[in-house]
């Protein structure tokens, strides 16, 4: 029997992809006034914590396209872009986030319960040990960003 967390995974990745609708490359860029990210900053960093939380800690290779650490870590912002580095489209984007949740089953189905060593502490001070805690996590965090997303697109008029 399949994990119940990769189905609430691959759900709640549709709902980010749902939230992509009607967002152009140019609005895509654009920073709303007062704030210091944009949707495809957004976009991009959901890609790249839940490509950590999945892979990085189990000891698996993270498929991390050049330049997107540079990009959308934790912390960063295009507001101070990485000189050689060229975001990603969003179409590129789209099929990275949507390939994402079937890669996480495939490699990590047997392996949910598997200790963190050492656990992970984020920055709201959630201590998660094991790869399933990890993963649900990251649908509190995936659940944030969209959050953000609708917000953006209220805000430049999408």
């Amino acid at each position: 029997m399949a994990h119940y967390l990769f189905d609430q995974l691959a759900k709640a990745r549709g709902i980010t992809l749902k939230t992509m609708d009607g967002v152009t490359e140019e609005i895509a860029d654009r920073i709303p006034e007062g704030f210091r990210n944009h949707i495809r900053w957004n976009l991009g960093h959901l890609y790249v914590v839940q490509e950590r939380f999945a892979f990085q800690y189990a000891g698996l290779p993270l498929h991390m396209p050049n330049g997107f650490k540079e990009l959308f870590e934790y912390g960063t912002t295009p507001l101070t872009p990485p000189a050689s580095v060229t975001p990603p489209t969003l179409p590129e984007l789209e099929t990275l986030l949507r390939n994402q949740s079937q890669r996480i089953q495939v490699e990590l189905a047997d392996r949910m319960q598997e200790a963190v060593v050492p656990p992970y502490t984020t920055s709201a001070g959630f201590v998660l040990g094991t790869l399933e805690q990890l993963l649900s996590f990251n649908l509190y965090h995936e659940g944030m960003h969209v959050s953000v997303i609708k917000h953006y697109k209220k805000l430049l008029g999408v």
